[in-house]
């Protein structure tokens, strides 16, 4: 379980996050919804230990983000999917994919290889294998991430906007993949603007805003009249959205 207590998260004055409560049971898909600058990355960021809490914990699996000897434990349980892809230029897919298993967790290089194939071929990119990321379209890049993601067979994968970068074709093939996953059980904490998207695979919505936790709500909840709805902030956002 990913276990988020009391964060707080500030840089300089501004304060980003503001008390954050929230626990991820595996096998859920949770959505974050909020407006720019509610919080709903740098929580991702907290998560992973890529930022530094100012108050607050954060624990994955019980090992401690804030604490040196368990944070590389807790970030192998989660594998994060980042907006730009953060793939390394000079390696095709497949070396992108089979890199972190191979240094990190020790795999012998070709049983790696395998299994990066074997990803590259579920997201339909068997034929991508020796491209390069100049060589790949937006979206087959950000599904070379999630495989490489996928890669380390981490309980929790965190996925940070990773359609905003993307034109509508190829964000419906990225959806696709996601929503594949969370048929197949995997669990997901999702920073999306894709509302519709995150009514359709979400067990849960949260609901950022200001940094503070406004809402988290079973998906049909959320969306109800009487439940996320009947909040006026919780309302103007999904009207404002579904102008857009």
């Amino acid at each position: 379980m990913i276990q988020i207590e009391g964060v707080a998260k500030r840089f300089g004055k501004h304060t980003v996050l503001d008390g954050v409560d929230l626990r991820i049971a595996p096998g859920e898909v949770v959505s974050i919804l909020g407006a720019s600058g509610s919080g709903k990355s740098t929580l991702i960021r907290c998560i992973n230990g890529l930022e530094k809490l100012d108050g607050g914990t954060i624990s994955v699996d019980g090992n401690r983000v804030d604490n040196p000897k368990q944070l590389q434990l807790a970030r192998r349980c989660c594998g994060t999917v980042f907006q730009l892809f953060n793939l390394y230029p000079h390696m095709t897919a497949l070396q992108n994919i089979a890199l972190a298993p191979i240094e990190v967790l020790k795999v012998p290089r070709r049983q790696a290889e395998d299994e990066a194939r074997e990803l590259l071929a579920s997201v339909g990119l068997a034929g991508r294998v020796d491209a390069y990321p100049a060589q790949l379209s937006g979206g087959q890049r950000q599904r070379v991430g999630i495989c490489r993601a996928l890669a380390m067979k981490p309980r929790y994968l965190l996925l940070d906007e990773v359609t905003s970068a993307l034109d509508p074709e190829m964000t419906a093939e990225v959806l696709a993949i996601l929503a594949k996953l969370a048929e197949n059980g995997t669990t997901m904490l999702f920073v999306t603007h894709e509302i519709e998207f995150a009514r359709q695979i979400s067990d849960r919505i949260v609901f950022l805003d200001q940094g503070r936790l406004l809402a988290d709500l079973p998906t049909a909840q959320f969306f109800a009249a009487d439940g996320g709805l009947a909040q006026p902030r919780i309302a103007q956002f999904l009207s404002k959205m579904s102008k857009s």
